[in-house]
């Protein structure tokens, strides 16, 4: 037997006896502080749940009023159009009943009913998109009505269902303040409701935690035992936790298992100091070899020492040492390919994030600027989808080594600090350049960038048509920090794409002012009231003999704090943000209301013609709209037209298919507007859905020059072939109109006609026409008379 061994065989039981003697008189000390601690714990957490809850309630409390208080309740409840309040007013009340919470996974619901029971609208943010009021709220509501209050709370845990949290408020709809008890049956009620998820979470825990039941009810509970806590939710709603008697006896377990544990150890403590004689001669070698390997691990020592030891310990440390310089090895290699770009060989988007953010500092702390260059490559899906993916992939390997090599020499012409390029998706890249403007650095790389593109990109002794557009943002002059100077950079991106694509583009004044009119526009656009900002304006269409066979409806806006809007800037944000229904509606309904006038000035055959957003064909109600509203205003559909864009109707999908057969069942006509200004096959063409055909302005502009004259005949004579009348539009000289007629056009519309006009306007031209044309008649009898 070993020295270390006779001395733990020795030593070790005296030790170990008295420690376990010293851990005994312990847990007599402690078992009692711990039942008074788990006792005070208890009711803290208790007291936690209670905080948890009313935090709920109060929220809950602050949604009701807030909803009250916003003004998309009252535009709701005053509507008195029950399609346009279920359609925008509900949508719009949708989305403030879904601002109102931070947290978007959060079940939050809102009802408006009217007494006895109507529910007028209900929503609740979940996943289930026809979800409908619970019958426990339905009652909730029932016993509300019936009592005298005029506002109430409640927790209702139905077995089966989710708790919540509902209020309930009695509002006037006229003052929408809180009612009188006499005019409680002509009030409405909003009720919110919320899942206490917080509060759920908790109890669940606190019940898993204590092996017992948080019992919840609505008369106030006593403390069973001595380890039982108690707590008020709210008036008339209680709560109690009662643990299993054997909670407490498992604690006291516990501590008698660590303090046995701890005995235990001390004792090993002990020993171990009593061996430290026997470490001395044996275990320093092993011990000096594992301080130099900490001091490796922590950055102390770049790497382990040759060591000196022979037999076991000697070879231990030799391959201690080969396998940290194989780890370090392999670290490098995984941080290299964690910030590159596998395609390219280049950095990707999380090294450049890094490296930029420093570079930003470095540029700050230097007192100098920093340039960002936002590349994206135009055309550049058209050639990976025609050509395939492996060309696509070529394609961006090559164009990274052909810019790589452009910066890496126009910073060592230019002595620059080295830059720093990279993809960030796709086919977007970026180089940031420590440079200041006016150098003419910029101005050489984005050239020698773009000549790259000149006469098409060469891969693979191939070119193909692409382009780049390059934004560029310069640090600290248009933004002081990363985030800022990319979204800065992407915006004079699409500057540059705008412009005509392989062209680059600084940030201006200019782009920011573009974006604060955008954004003021969309602000105004979801509170206007379209009966007083909007108005319509009618342009007239007339045939060879001048003769007015239709008008066409143009929206007008006018703000009080925008001025005049026109619809180019408008109608594009109003489809990105969901506002389209809301002007398309209103445009509908005002250009049906003022038919009778238009039909009154030329004539019981006369064509309405209606532009709707492209995007409103997706939805299934706008075909139900336009039925309603040539009822309601007597409207023949047959003298409708309906004006869709060219570019929609190549992407024509099967929904608005359907509505456009329905449409035209009805009677309705259909006309393909700007015919020209997309990229439309004759496959297309002969596809379309529609009766008329109006060429662009653009179009018309380049087909009536006398050499094309050709084609616009082959043109006209396509869409004759297909049944369809041709229009065209921006005819605003008479050489236009003599070559449209030469060519077949049936139909004309410009400004050497007129131009759009309001409804009095238009009458006052109709009846200058109609003057003319008397005079005209007169001039041409007296000239027959005198010959």
């Amino acid at each position: 037997m070993t020295l270390g061994k006779r001395a733990l065989a020795l030593i070790f039981p005296v030790v170990l006896a008295g420690y376990v003697l010293a851990a005994s008189l312990i847990y007599y000390v402690q078992s009692s502080s711990i039942a008074g601690l788990e006792r005070a714990r208890l009711w803290q957490q208790i007291g936690m749940l209670t905080a948890v809850f009313q935090n709920d309630v109060m929220q809950n409390r602050s949604f009701l009023y807030s909803l009250v208080e916003g003004g998309a309740v009252r535009l709701f409840v005053n509507e008195p159009n029950a399609d346009y309040r279920r359609m925008a007013l509900g949508v719009r009340l949708q989305q403030s009943i879904t601002s109102l919470s931070e947290d978007r996974k959060r079940f939050i619901s809102a009802a408006i009913i009217r007494p006895p029971l109507t529910v007028d609208y209900y929503f609740e943010d979940s996943d289930d998109p026809f979800a409908e009021i619970t019958p426990q709220q339905l009652e909730h509501i029932r016993r509300t009505i019936d009592s005298p209050r005029l506002s109430s709370w409640t927790y209702l845990d139905t077995p089966g269902i989710e708790p919540l949290i509902v209020h309930s408020e009695f509002i006037d709809p006229v003052t929408f303040n809180r009612p009188v008890a006499s005019a409680k049956a002509e009030s409405i009620l909003v009720q919110t409701a919320v899942r206490p998820k917080a509060f759920l979470e908790l109890k669940r825990a606190l019940e898993k935690e204590y092996g017992a039941t948080v019992e919840i009810a609505r008369h106030q509970f006593l403390a069973q035992g001595g380890l039982s806590a108690t707590a008020t939710l709210g008036p008339s709603l209680f709560a109690r936790l009662t643990p299993e008697p054997g909670f407490l006896e498992e604690r006291l377990s516990t501590l008698r298992m660590l303090l046995a544990l701890g005995a235990i150890a001390l004792s090993l403590c002990t020993i171990v100091l009593v061996l430290v004689l026997v470490r001395r001669y044996i275990t320093n070698p092993i011990a000096r070899l594992d301080r130099q390997l900490t001091e490796v691990m922590t950055g102390n020592r770049s790497a382990l020492p040759d060591m000196d030891e022979i037999g076991e310990i000697g070879r231990l440390s030799v391959n201690v040492k080969r396998l940290h310089d194989q780890s370090m090895h392999s670290f490098d290699l995984v941080q290299n390919a964690s910030w590159t770009d596998t395609l390219t060989g280049i950095s990707n988007r999380e090294y450049f994030n890094i490296r930029s953010t420093q570079l930003l500092e470095e540029a700050a702390e230097a007192g100098i600027g920093c340039t960002l260059l936002f590349i994206d490559v135009d055309n550049f899906k058209f050639v990976n989808d025609k050509h395939g993916h492996k060309i696509g992939d070529e394609l961006l390997k090559t164009l990274a080594d052909r810019i790589s090599d452009i910066v890496a020499r126009i910073v060592v012409e230019r002595q620059l600090p080295a830059g720093l390029f990279a993809r960030l998706s796709g086919d977007e890249f970026a180089i940031m350049l420590r440079c200041q403007p006016g150098a003419g650095t910029i101005t050489e790389l984005s050239g020698d960038i773009l000549a790259l593109f000149a006469e098409g990109f060469e891969v693979l002794d191939k070119a193909y048509p692409v382009t780049a557009s390059i934004g560029i943002a310069v640090y600290p002059e248009d933004a002081r920090t990363l985030p800022e100077l990319i979204a800065n950079a992407d915006a004079a991106m699409y500057q540059a794409k705008s412009q005509g694509k392989n062209g680059s583009a600084r940030y201006s004044r200019s782009l920011h002012e573009k974006r604060n009119r955008r954004r003021r526009i969309e602000e105004e656009l979801r509170i206007l009231n379209a009966d007083e900002q909007f108005h319509l304006v009618y342009m007239p269409i007339v045939n060879g003999q001048g003769k007015v066979t239709g008008c066409e409806a143009l929206l007008r806006w006018t703000s009080p704090v925008l001025g005049n809007v026109t619809p180019d800037e408008f109608i594009p944000i109003a489809e990105t943000t969901g506002l389209f229904s809301k002007i398309d509606w209103w445009v509908i309904n005002r250009a049906m209301a003022d038919y009778g006038h238009v039909r009154k000035l030329f004539g019981a055959e006369t064509i309405l013609c209606i532009n709707i957003s492209s995007a409103e064909l997706y939805t299934k109600s706008i075909s139900d709209h336009f039925c309603d509203c040539a009822d309601r205003h007597g409207v023949d559909a047959r003298l409708i037209e309906i004006e869709l864009t060219e570019t929609f109707a190549v992407k024509l999908g099967e929904q608005s298919r359907r509505n456009i057969e329905i449409l035209r069942a009805k009677g309705f006509r259909i006309s393909i507007d700007d015919f020209g200004a997309g990229y439309t096959s004759v496959q297309q063409i002969i596809e379309y859905p529609a009766e008329t055909i109006k060429l662009d302005r653009e179009l018309v502009e380049s087909l009536t020059r006398s050499a094309a004259l050709p084609t616009l005949r082959a043109l006209i004579a396509l869409c004759h072939a297909q049944d369809m009348s041709v229009i065209a539009e921006g005819v605003d000289t008479p050489e236009k109109m003599s070559l449209l007629a030469a060519a077949g056009c049936d139909l004309y519309q410009g400004y050497l006609i007129s131009r759009p006009l309001p409804l009095d306007d238009l009458g006052v031209w109709a009846m200058q026409r109609l003057l003319d044309t008397a005079r005209e008649t007169m001039r041409s009898a007296e000239r027959r008379a005198q010959g």
